[in-house]
């Protein structure tokens, strides 16, 4: 039941809940098209709705991000931290890049598995997620005093944010 007193996430969650996962991802998509929020980081390129699963166009500027050590590109899936160059799995990659083109939105475990995997959240498991975060966070972080760039949000999920 639908309760309209109830705050706008846990409206949200019952509203997805009447989706299933292709029409879920769609939304997604068609959200992260949309103009980022005030506060977007300046140095995250908009990147076209397609720009996740598709190619570039000839001639278009390569999605690039930038944030302090760490610097991400879409088209080349690549990632360096310091310059030095990290070799992520597609999943970790596919991961950091849902995450840092999305700084501080707050994806939940559910929402990273069908975004990520391309399947229903039943088929993978939190603990599949929680996995692979733990060895990317590892990749990203060079030296015991670099910066923590994907952060848990406890019993929800996790979100990038620049220190």
């Amino acid at each position: 039941m639908l309760d309209i007193s109830e705050p706008g996430d846990k409206i949200g969650e019952k509203l997805l809940a009447f989706l299933d996962a292709r029409q879920r991802q769609e939304l997604i998509k068609y959200l992260q098209s949309e103009n980022m929020p005030n506060g977007q980081s300046a140095t995250v390129l908009r990147l076209p709705a397609e720009a996740y699963g598709g190619q570039r166009k000839a001639g278009e500027p390569f999605a690039e991000i930038q944030e302090g050590e760490l610097y991400f590109c879409l088209e080349q899936r690549l990632v360096r931290v310091g310059g030095r160059e990290m070799e992520l799995t597609a999943k970790e990659f596919d991961i950091l890049a849902l995450l840092i083109r999305n700084p501080k939105r707050v994806f939940t475990y559910e929402l990273i598995m069908e975004l990520v995997w391309n399947e229903d959240s039943s088929f993978v498991s939190r603990k599949t997620v929680s996995n692979h975060i733990s060895n990317l966070r590892k990749k990203l972080k060079t030296a015991p005093n670099a910066p923590d760039y994907i952060k848990s949000i406890a019993r929800v999920g996790y979100k990038f944010e620049a220190p």
